[in-house]
């Protein structure tokens, strides 16, 4: 692959995480992602960094944002760095969730960044680690409670 072919595919490989997500293409999600994947969302949630297989990741995420109405998250402003078979892609994030509370709003969005490394696997670039690094939100975050408890 070229410098930029190599460029497009860890884009693409980041937007299909989010795609996937919102979509509901649990198997397609599971393809993006490495055989073991570092996942740190300590900034929303504090803990410490998870390290799982796709396969959790797909159970986790598709009991969690499969709860919601709709989710919508928006990938963009990617920085690609390639080093051999190995890359770093940040960007920016902004992530809607909507889930019908009757005591509050409906939205619940939060913006940040992520820094997603990817290895090049099989000729394929997949996502190895992803931290999600939030900056600011809007509405009723109590939507991600609810929409635990309903797993």
């Amino acid at each position: 692959m070229t410098d930029m072919e190599d460029r497009l595919a860890i884009i693409e490989a980041c937007t299909r995480m989010a795609w996937h997500a919102d979509q509901r293409e649990w198997d397609r999600l599971a393809e993006v992602f490495a055989d073991s994947v570092t996942l740190d969302y300590t900034s929303l949630n504090g803990g410490e960094p998870a390290v799982l297989t796709p396969e959790q990741i797909v159970e986790a995420w598709s009991g969690l944002l499969g709860a919601f109405d709709a989710t919508q998250h928006l990938i963009t402003n990617h920085l690609v760095t390639v080093d051999g078979d190995t890359a770093v892609c940040t960007a920016a994030f902004q992530a809607t969730h909507r889930l019908t509370d009757p005591f509050g709003s409906s939205l619940w969005t939060l913006g940040g960044n992520y820094r997603f490394v990817l290895v090049r696997t099989g000729g394929a670039w997949k996502i190895a680690a992803v931290v999600m690094t939030a900056t600011w939100g809007d509405g009723n975050r109590n939507l991600m409670s609810l929409a635990a408890g309903q797993r």
